[in-house]
């Protein structure tokens, strides 16, 4: 079935965009009916997060969140598969680009948004840098290898696994290739702490600041929207001040930044992740 499925995405990866974006408010549309736990993740992250939004407003916002990522998984097919420059110009690189310029030693907050693999690939297809960032196996070896292709598809990006160590990704980091971190989820309380996300206490990596600090690197924020005609990557001026010698108040601030970031567009953040699963001692789980 595995291969079928990247069989299907090689195909799809063909078709005019407004045939795979149909394609997949359909798939949304099946997945939040058919998908009830996940769809009580949702609701259950928005409700926690947006208490000043009414029930019928998060009521809303949810089907609208499955068909942004079941449109997102399907555009890796074009990502991944299609035509070069038809993916370079369905994607708008822009804002502060000039910050992943030159070799300076820069920490990426790249946050969950639907757009991820999009942001990526217009990094490493249309800057003249290479690039890492840190890689999970997935537990189907076809699935798995198909994902490390594609990430890799242009060359320049370099995908770390759990294996390599510490050591050498901050290595890596200081000889000026930069690090595409995604360190808004919840691994675990073992490899977090609890700081404030939407003033709900959540377990978050604190690896944006312990990484710019090992690495003597600047922090540039690279948030990507999806858009009608494909993706806008928005580079951003890089953090001021950050990180400090406090790694508590500097992911305390990184989560009270990605929400201003979620504010703009809700709809298209990861809400489908159990952001809330690790709980501080005491507190009831809320899943």
């Amino acid at each position: 079935m595995s291969r079928l499925g990247v069989l299907f995405m090689r195909l799809l990866a063909h078709l005019p965009l407004g045939w795979i974006r149909a394609l997949g408010w359909l798939l949304g549309w099946l997945l939040y009916f058919v998908v009830v736990p996940r769809r009580h993740v949702a609701q259950t992250n928005l409700a926690l997060c947006f208490p000043q939004w009414s029930p019928a407003q998060r009521r809303a916002l949810v089907p609208r969140l499955f068909v942004h990522v079941a449109q997102a998984w399907l555009d890796r097919s074009w990502l991944w598969h299609g035509d070069p420059e038809a993916a370079r110009a369905r994607i708008q690189l822009g804002g502060a680009v000039e910050e992943l310029k030159g070799e300076q030693p820069t920490v990426i907050f790249a946050p969950h948004f639907v757009g991820m693999d999009a942001g990526w690939t217009a990094l490493t297809q249309q800057l003249q840098r290479g690039f890492t960032t840190i890689y999970t196996d997935q537990a189907d070896k076809v699935v798995d290898a198909w994902i490390l292709r594609g990430r890799q598809r242009f060359g320049s990006g370099r995908l770390f696994g759990r294996a390599d160590g510490v050591k050498t990704i901050v290595s890596s980091l200081r000889a000026g290739v930069p690090l595409y971190l995604l360190p808004d989820m919840n691994f675990g309380p073992e490899e977090s702490i609890f700081v404030p996300f939407y003033g709900v206490a959540a377990a978050t990596v604190p690896s944006l600041s312990r990484f710019a600090k090992l690495g003597r690197a600047k922090v540039v924020p690279v948030i990507t929207r999806m858009t009608s005609r494909g993706y806008a990557v928005d580079v951003m001026p890089a953090w001021a001040g950050f990180p400090s010698d406090d790694v508590a108040a500097d992911t305390s601030l990184m989560n009270e930044r990605l929400q201003g970031y979620i504010d703009a567009m809700p709809e298209q953040y990861y809400w489908v992740h159990k952001r809330f699963k690790s709980r501080p001692g005491g507190e009831p789980p809320v899943y």
